[in-house]
């Protein structure tokens, strides 16, 4: 790699590495976060959840900005969004404000996730994606390990502000590094889709209100309501996305086999992957009594590993095919998902360690290889777009991973002591201690049927590299 690609996969790994920073690190701080504020846990939730949200929602029209005015200008755009929204997050005086700028914090995460596939697309080619798609795979699972440690050992020792402000300096390198070496070399004529991203909007807000309203309340009429009418509203969104020149999501991309396949393949991976970390914490911290800092550095392992393999798998995604090598690794997560279901009350945590980095080795094979077959199953005219759409569909499933985690383990204990676990603030004794891992393992199941469906996408997918031109003369014939 020449020197001005090294500096480019550089600033996107920043971006990267800061945006999979925010999403981890607020979940052990966010006791801390629920007390200094003087807040309702139910409201605290919506910290995580409103970033999850609105990340989702974005990515996929914020990549077609990408691809009017310029990649590098928009990705730029969220290292400034992204840090100002840090810092206001840090300044806060209250709850409310907290999750308002944590929503503009995810406005400049969406900036650069949904440009950042597009960038390394523009400068490396088919044959070295997969080593370029490696890093930046890297920066997500060194941004997920930094943010499960850094959430305990900041809001421990500095103060749960820290937890934001940290992202200023980290943000002020990569937009120098980002606005001196990234060039705006694709530039169209598009058009927002509003009415698309305001149905995306109301689905997935009702859907995630009524799945974490369940665990504060309990089931009843009104969050059953509110799923539906979250579910029911996907209808309206689909038919209507046919029409826009720039839609939310791009369904003639479905029609390309391969394309599609890895698109759903990121989709369900994510939908079972933070859930498994998020009932890990749950378990370690509410069933075996661990501080929120110990809980977290049993988890390191996997993400060091999946941190020092993943440029190599990135390779071998290059060499032997991306179906391979990203199949193989969703089988690994699975069969560590099967390891962490054998987890009982007084288990080892040996076992623990070993399905982490069982699971960290699955990750690092999946995320550079996938993202490698989306690439180059898609013509250049419309990588801003894809490369967005494959952040949107990835940030719906880690959000409803979220939800959907939070609604199956609590409805095995009393509300207030699920949420009690879920913020770190108690741990359980007894017959209440197998009654809460009980819904553990039944969230994990769901975990596994979602990472099995995965892996059945990823690997009946085929080549991608023979279908690139499929979506390329569609796109050209309505254009």
């Amino acid at each position: 790699m020449g020197s001005h690609r090294n500096l480019v996969l550089l600033s996107v790994l920043i971006g990267t590495l800061m945006s999979a920073i925010d999403t981890t690190i607020v979940i052990l701080a966010l006791p801390t976060i629920t007390s200094s504020l003087s807040a309702n846990l139910f409201i605290s939730i919506w910290i995580i959840i409103i970033y999850l949200l609105i990340v989702a929602v974005l990515t996929t029209q914020l990549g077609g900005l990408g691809d009017i005015y310029g990649r590098g200008r928009i990705f730029n755009a969220g290292f400034v969004i992204f840090t100002a929204g840090s810092a206001a997050c840090g300044f806060s005086p209250g709850i409310y404000y907290l999750v308002t700028f944590r929503g503009i914090q995810a406005i400049g995460a969406a900036l650069m996730q949904a440009n950042s596939n597009a960038i390394i697309a523009d400068y490396f080619g088919p044959k070295e994606r997969g080593k370029a798609f490696g890093y930046t795979s890297m920066g997500w699972s060194i941004g997920g390990t930094l943010g499960i440690v850094l959430g305990g050992i900041i809001t421990t020792f500095l103060g749960w502000q820290y937890i934001f402000f940290i992202n200023i300096p980290i943000g002020l390198i990569g937009f120098i590094l980002g606005i001196t070496f990234i060039r705006d070399n694709n530039k169209k004529d598009a058009k927002i889709d509003y009415v698309g991203m305001g149905l995306l909007t109301a689905s997935l807000t009702l859907a995630s209100y009524g799945a974490t309203d369940i665990a504060g309340r309990g089931i009843n009429s009104f969050n059953l309501s509110l799923i539906a009418i979250g579910g029911a509203l996907i209808i309206p969104f689909i038919i209507y996305e046919r029409y826009p020149s720039n839609p939310v999501i791009r369904l003639e991309a479905f029609k390309v086999h391969s394309l599609s396949l890895s698109l759903l393949a990121s989709l369900m991976q994510a939908l079972g992957y933070l859930a498994v970390v998020f009932l890990l914490i749950m378990y370690l911290q509410g069933i075996r009594g661990y501080d929120p800092l110990d809980a977290s550095l049993l988890l390191v392992p996997g993400y060091i590993i999946s941190s020092l393999v993943s440029p190599k798998m990135g390779g071998l995604s290059d060499r032997f095919g991306a179906s391979i090598v990203a199949s193989i690794g969703i089988f690994m997560m699975a069969v560590a998902v099967l390891i962490y279901l054998q987890l009982q009350v007084n288990t080892g945590i040996l076992v623990l360690i070993v399905a982490s980095v069982i699971s960290g080795i699955g990750g690092a094979m999946f995320w550079p290889s996938n993202s490698s077959a989306v690439m180059s199953s898609t013509p250049r005219n419309l990588y801003g777009s894809i490369s967005g759409l494959l952040r949107t569909l990835s940030s719906i499933g880690t959000l409803l991973s979220y939800v959907i985690s939070i609604s199956v383990a609590s409805l095995s204990v009393p509300r207030y002591v699920a949420f009690k676990v879920f913020l770190g603030e108690g741990s359980l004794d007894g017959g209440v201690s197998r009654q809460f891992l009980g819904g553990i393992h039944s969230a994990l199941w769901l975990c596994l049927a979602f990472l099995i469906l995965a892996g059945v996408m990823s690997f009946f997918r085929g080549s991608e590299r023979k279908k690139g031109l499929e979506l390329e003369s569609e796109s050209s014939a309505t254009s």
